[in-house]
């Protein structure tokens, strides 16, 4: 089985073409924090790059910007190509089937962008105790089941 979830911020605005074909695919890379953190106690993160085809391209092209949170399901495909200068070049992406929006765009615009390699260490803004959802409810330790 060839399947892959990532939870990343978009390190540039995507990039959408359409094939000779007329099939549209857009293109992004995530930052994918690392689960822990280097000898400086600074967060890393991977850069991956991902490809979507078909109506979620033009959604992810007319809808994602730089810095938003965005979850990706699909597989990961390596593939190979000859360059211009006679040399094989290998290319690891993710094929993604779907996504999903984590945050608003104006949630993205206000996260802090520091750290090291581009990687951020604050917490994601947005999500259900930003007031949309009404008010945080606090954890009660003496749940009866």
């Amino acid at each position: 089985m060839n399947k892959i979830i990532l939870l990343g911020r978009l390190t540039k605005d995507p990039e959408v073409r359409y094939t000779g074909t007329g099939k549209v695919v857009c293109q992004f890379t995530l930052a994918v924090d690392r689960p822990f953190a280097n000898q400086d106690g600074q967060r890393e993160a991977d850069f991956i790059p991902v490809v979507i085809w078909g109506k979620q391209a033009e959604t992810c092209g007319n809808s994602l910007t730089k810095g938003q949170r965005v979850l990706v399901e699909g597989r990961l495909q390596i593939r190979s190509y000859d360059g211009k200068d006679g040399n094989k070049h290998w290319v690891t992406e993710v094929i993604a089937d779907r996504f999903e929006f984590i945050e608003r765009k104006a949630d993205a615009a206000s996260y802090p962008r520091t750290g090291a390699a581009g990687a951020t260490s604050a917490p994601a803004q947005g999500g259900f105790n930003n007031g949309s959802f009404g008010s945080e409810v606090p954890f009660d330790e003496n749940i009866p089941f």
